[in-house]
């Protein structure tokens, strides 16, 4: 069996073409740029108090994304295809601690979760 025929039969697929070895949870909202991007600052606090928690999660990688022209702070935490499973049993612990307290912060606002694949590409 070819290597790449091996790949396929153990990667998930969504359909044909399109497989997947990684599953991502996005947690995001929008920041405010008053009070000297107070509101940024306290999202990296929080950010930073819940890292522990979640690097407890066997395989995870975390990425943190802002973007100044949009206002946009977005955590992304990506497992194993085949590890994913057991984050989402446990409701994406620790997701809901961590929504909770930045709702909180003045100048958060459209706080929103989204799951999706990642499969690198070789062109």
């Amino acid at each position: 069996m070819s290597q790449e025929a091996k790949k396929q039969k153990t990667m998930p697929t969504i359909t044909e073409g399109v497989d997947f070895d990684t599953i991502a949870r996005e947690w995001r909202c929008k920041w405010s740029p008053e009070d000297d991007k107070k509101s940024l600052q306290e999202l990296r606090k929080a950010l930073v108090e819940a890292v522990p928690d979640i690097k407890k999660l066997d395989g995870a990688k975390v990425q943190r994304v802002v973007c100044g022209g949009c206002m946009d702070f977005k955590v992304i935490i990506s497992l194993p295809a085949e590890k994913f499973g057991e984050w989402e049993k446990e409701k994406f612990a620790p997701e809901e601690s961590f929504l909770e307290k930045i709702k909180k912060i003045d100048g958060v606002s459209v706080v929103e979760t989204q799951t999706f694949t990642l499969m690198p590409v070789d062109i």
